[in-house]
């Protein structure tokens, strides 16, 4: 049975996921996830959190390895998404003298997903649960990224259950600690979960983050991936980074192409960048790569090209379902170009007009609009697009 001891009355419980194909129905794990959960073993047995109902069997077991007959007195849910929540009938079934401890707006969540408007208890920000040795407090983080979310503090350990916050997609396969791993391996994950989970509430993500600077955090037990005991700071300081939408040095090319002439012209572009010394160039076919793996180096990079041909007068729409992603993240500390692609009469530069517009990224160049193959002409535009974003990454690094 793997448990894993995280201080002396702290364990985790949680189970990997190696099933499900996509998380929230969208976004692929390939490399699986983990769901989080702790128990302490106090005078009073808390559990922080529940995990998915498929794998609670499992989850049971661990927690009566760890604290034998006695009884589960409290089941803390900082969040009632179902990949945490829907285990909790079966945490009630087996231990059904537990009281719940959830913040008031989960009430309805725990009504109308499980049945349940009993033994539960109410917590508001800055209320506090003592176990024994330990007492919980607990932290309030609206919109990050359900209304409902919160995270749990333990004074005694200084040990942070941040429920989403500081998670990942990745399973750990029980090799749960930040020091058990090369973190770097971990890093691509990171950026993917923050760009598809949180990166719509960064604003509210940016607020938590500050707000729980004034704790003092020796370990981060997240409800996803690793659990940091090492080096806390460092994902603290990744996740602060990424709210506040802070970009490193490089360009992603994100295009659709029907026939490969749009595909063509993003090569070149690629190529121009480089001989303009961006070391890093990120090049994807919208259509061909699942777009968490876009938002995520997105997220990541400054530079941004899009580029996609015209479909029956209006946007390529493979290219269209990108646009709605980022309209809703935001662009921020980006420098954004656009070229497009078309046979006849056009199409695809209003919808990224307006995209650019709304986006929030400072827009480059001119849009480049080729017509067919990339002539000459069309090269030079390309090219002096290419500088335009390349130039805003010199005065990044300068």
């Amino acid at each position: 049975m793997n448990t894993q001891k995280i201080t002396q009355d702290i364990s985790w419980v949680g189970v990997d996921d190696h099933q499900t194909e996509l998380f929230e129905g969208l976004w692929p794990l390939d490399n699986g996830i983990s769901y989080n959960a702790y128990v302490i073993n106090d005078e009073k047995v808390a559990v922080i959190d529940a995990v998915k109902d498929f794998e609670c069997e499992t989850y049971l077991e661990k927690i009566k390895s760890i604290i034998g007959d006695k009884p589960v007195d409290y089941l803390v849910v900082n969040h009632m998404e179902p990949d945490h929540s829907s285990g909790i009938s079966e945490l009630r079934a087996a231990y059904p003298g537990v009281t719940i401890v959830a913040n008031q707006k989960a009430l309805p969540m725990l009504k109308n997903f499980y049945g349940i408007e009993e033994g539960i208890q109410i917590v508001a920000d800055g209320d506090t649960l003592e176990l024994g040795a330990h007492c919980l407090s607990f932290h309030m983080t609206p919109m990050v990224h359900w209304p409902e979310s919160m995270v749990t503090y333990d004074q005694k350990d200084k040990v942070l259950f941040s429920m989403d916050v500081f998670g990942s997609f990745k399973a750990t396969d029980g090799v749960i600690f930040d020091d058990e791993n090369i973190v770097e391996s971990f890093v691509d994950e990171i950026y993917r979960y923050f760009a598809c989970i949180i990166g719509k509430v960064r604003l509210p993500a940016a607020k938590a983050l500050k707000k729980l600077g004034g704790l003092e955090i020796k370990t981060i037990c997240p409800s996803h991936g690793l659990v940091w005991r090492e080096n806390p700071g460092y994902i603290l300081d990744l996740y602060t980074r990424m709210a506040n939408a802070e970009t490193e040095n490089g360009v992603v090319i994100a295009y659709g192409s029907m026939y490969g002439n749009t595909k063509h012209s993003a090569e070149l572009l690629a190529e121009y960048l480089k001989d303009d010394g961006v070391e890093i160039v990120k090049l994807y076919d919208v259509a061909q790569t699942d777009l968490s793996y876009i938002l995520a180096d997105i997220w990541r990079y400054k530079g941004l090209l899009l580029g996609a041909p015209a479909y029956y007068g209006q946007l390529f729409p493979k290219m269209a379902g990108v646009l709605y992603k980022l309209a809703g993240n935001k662009l921020l500390n980006h420098a954004l170009g656009i070229f497009t692609d078309y046979s006849w009469s056009g199409g695809a530069e209003k919808p990224f007009a307006a995209f650019a517009a709304e986006a929030g990224g400072v827009h480059v160049g001119q849009t480049v609009s080729v017509q067919g193959w990339a002539d000459a002409e069309d090269e030079a535009a390309l090219k002096e697009l290419a500088q335009s974003v390349a130039n805003v990454l010199k005065l990044e690094r300068a």
